[in-house]
Parts: structure tokens; C-alpha cells; sequence
């Protein structure tokens, strides 16, 4: 028998919902930052070193057979695409609102392709949503750290806690610095952006990897890759990328070109990062890691309406609604909660699944055991997020 709660919660959800809602992509959005969450929370490990000192790693690193693990939960591009549609949306949206009250409801429909009337307040909106979580998760491993110090922990076990857990930072800087460049992406071509900015890694791989050039270069791909999922979903939104035919060929060609760099040119089969590798797909992204995001990409145009579809049914939309709502500070915090939690056991010991070596199957189990733990701290700094960014938003 269904819960009436959650069944009026539900109602109350889909009753709010505006008709013209793209539940679809609030679905792909959703299962990317899942798949983000999930993947971290089963890669990341510490495991306890000499004299309590603390280091970070993977099962990854023993176990390089479960590489496709992180073909599934590696979801990134999805995020950074779906992003790219978001904003491009909202900003042709508020330039039209703009255009509207200013110049009257006949010029509005007649004044053509947005021209950022509204990019200015439509930038520094956005900004304040996605920067504003980041204080708050700054403050809390500044006194982590401070505390680790005074009570003589040393500076390794400190930044193998910190460094993973702050590390969604740098995406979200990446993906800051993206959408305040919405109003000038939308003047341009997207396919032939996308493209110039897939050859711009092509170029950077070619020098690190090729030619033997400094390892500093690939950072250049920070920005340019993440800017070709991103640059095809502001495509995406102003009417590309329509035909089933688009999507299938970037979900073959993606899957081809990721496959040909993995076994042929000698790219990590890991999509993520694997501590003590030479190499990793993901900081910075290399060629690799843009080609398996195109065939993400296609996947989700494919996935997009029967995703739609199954939102109709009131529970799964309301669940998803909610995800949708907490997106940045789930993405901030979780992996913060994870090495608080590990924090936590270490007068316990080699805690299995926190502390221990992931050397062995055994220790996946083991971890899945903690995700409940994980998801209720995670509830619970969503939460006090909320609760802040309500009082500021009175304040203001």
C-alpha cells in the first residue's frame, strides 16, 4: 500500500510543475549526478599508512579489470552537456522577458536570435546559484584542517582528505567559467565550436604525448574539453542535434574513437582518475576521455524521450524534481562526507571498506555497506544548505 505522505508529495510536486517542464532533461541531469556520486563513493578509498598517516586510493589501482565500472558511472559529460542546454534555455528565456518589456510585445516576436539583452543580471543570477554552496564547504575543511593540525596530524594524511573531497571545485570552476560565457557561446556555431575545441585537446595530446611537451600544457584541455559537451548542448537548445540519426552517430563514433585511443594509442581504460598512474583521462580530460563523452552525449539525446516519458508517473518525477533541487550542493559535499566519515573511524583502525587496502572484490561489498551512511550525511549538509541559502536569500 503506498505511503499518503508520499503520495500527496508527490501530487503537491507534479501540481507545481509548469506544463512546458523538459522532465526529460531534469532525468539526464539527475542520472548524471548519480552517476557522479555512485562512482566516487566506490572508487575512493584511504587506507591507514605508518605512523596514523593517512593516503589516498583506488580500487582501481589494484584492480584494473573493474575499469568498466567507471564507463557506467563516469557521467560527467552528461552533466556538463545537459548544463549547456540548461543555460542556453534560460538565457534565450530572459532575453526575450527582457526584450519584451522594453520594447513591447510586437518588436519581442519580430527581434530575432537572442542577443544577451539580459546576459549581464542572467550572468551574475547564475553565478550567485552555483558559486554561493562553495563558501560554506570551504569554511568546513578550513577548520578540518586547522583541527587536524593542532591535534599534530601530518600534512600528507591532511591533504589526502582534503584534496579528493575539494576536488569537485575545479569542475565547478570549469563549469562556472562556461556558463558566464553563455551569452558569447551563443553567438557562435556550435558544431564548428565543438569541433575547434575537440582539436584544441587533439593539438595538446599530440604535444604531451607525441612530442614529449611539459605535462602543464594539458591543463589547456581543462577548459577545452568540457567545452565541446557543454558547446553541443547550447546546440542542442537552439534546435541541433534533432535527428535520431545525429545521436546515433555520436554514440558509435564516440564509442569507436574512445575504444581505438584505449587499445591502440595507449590511453588509460579508466575514465577516471586512478591514483599512481601516469596518465589519467580525467585531470586534465585528454582526447580519450572527449571521445567517450561524445558517446555519452548521444546516449543521452537517445535516452531524452523515453526519459520523459517515464517522468510522467508522479513518484519518479517527484524524486527526481528533488535531485534536480539539491544538484550543486550534492555535487560539492559528496565527497565530503565520505572523508568525514573516514575521518571519524580512524581511532578505530583499518575500518573494512573506510581504512582498508581496496585490494580485493571483498572490499566493494564492503564499501556498498557504507552508501546509507554517506546518503544520510549527504541529506543531512543538503539540508543545512538549504537552510542558509534561505537565510541569505532573506537577507539580501
Amino acid at each position: 500500500m503506498r505511503d499518503p505522505t508520499e503520495r500527496r508529495t508527490a501530487a503537491r510536486v507534479e501540481a507545481m510543475t509548469p506544463p512546458g517542464r523538459d522532465r526529460g532533461v531534469d532525468a539526464l541531469r539527475a542520472l548524471a549526478i548519480a552517476g557522479v556520486v555512485l562512482g566516487h563513493w566506490l572508487v575512493t578509498a584511504w587506507v591507514l599508512g605508518p605512523r596514523g598517516t593517512v593516503a589516498v586510493s583506488s580500487p582501481l589501482a589494484f584492480m584494473p579489470e573493474l575499469a568498466p565500472l567507471s564507463w557506467v558511472l563516469q557521467t560527467l559529460a552528461v552533466f556538463f552537456f545537459v548544463g549547456g542546454y540548461a543555460a542556453a534555455r534560460s538565457l534565450r528565456t530572459a532575453d526575450d522577458r527582457a526584450r519584451a518589456e522594453t520594447a513591447g510585445p510586437a518588436r519581442a516576436r519580430t527581434d530575432g536570435p537572442a542577443r544577451a539583452a539580459a546576459g549581464p543580471a542572467w550572468v551574475r543570477a547564475r553565478m550567485g546559484r552555483l558559486l554561493r554552496p562553495v563558501g560554506p564547504l570551504l569554511l568546513v575543511w578550513a577548520g578540518i584542517a586547522a583541527g587536524l593540525a593542532l591535534h599534530g596530524a601530518p600534512y600528507a594524511t591532511v591533504r589526502a582528505l582534503a584534496l579528493p573531497a575539494l576536488g569537485p571545485i575545479w569542475f565547478l570552476a570549469v563549469f562556472a567559467a562556461l556558463t558566464a560565457a553563455t551569452p558569447l557561446l551563443l553567438k557562435l556555431r556550435p558544431g564548428v565550436t565543438a569541433a575547434s575545441a575537440a582539436a584544441v585537446v587533439l593539438a595538446v595530446d599530440a604535444v604531451r604525448f607525441g612530442l614529449g611537451g611539459p605535462a602543464w600544457l594539458g591543463w589547456v584541455n581543462l577548459a577545452a574539453g568540457w567545452l565541446v559537451p557543454y558547446m553541443l548542448g547550447v546546440g542542442w537548445a537552439v534546435g541541433g542535434l534533432a535527428s535520431r540519426r545525429t545521436a546515433v552517430a555520436l554514440l558509435a563514433g564516440g564509442a569507436a574513437g574512445a575504444a581505438v585511443l584505449v587499445a591502440g594509442f595507449g590511453y588509460p581504460a579508466s575514465m577516471v582518475g586512478v591514483p599512481g598512474a601516469g596518465v589519467s583521462n580525467l585531470s586534465p580530460p585528454t582526447l580519450a576521455a572527449v571521445a567517450f563523452g561524445l558517446a555519452q552525449v548521444g546516449l543521452a539525446l537517445l535516452a531524452h524521450g523515453p526519459l520523459g516519458r517515464l517522468m510522467r508517473r508522479p513518484r519518479l518525477w517527484a524524486a527526481v524534481a528533488l535531485l534536480n533541487l539539491f544538484t550543486m550542493t550534492i555535487f560539492l559535499w559528496h565527497l565530503t562526507v565520505v572523508a568525514v566519515t573516514a575521518l571519524a573511524a580512524l581511532r578505530f583502525g583499518a575500518v573494512p571498506g573506510l581504512l582498508t587496502p581496496p585490494a580485493h572484490l571483498s572490499w566493494l561489498p564492503e564499501r556498498l555497506g557504507w552508501l546509507p551512511v554517506f546518503g544520510g550525511l549527504l541529506a543531512l549538509a543538503g539540508a543545512a544548505a538549504k537552510r542558509l541559502n534561505d537565510r541569505v536569500s532573506r537577507s539580501a
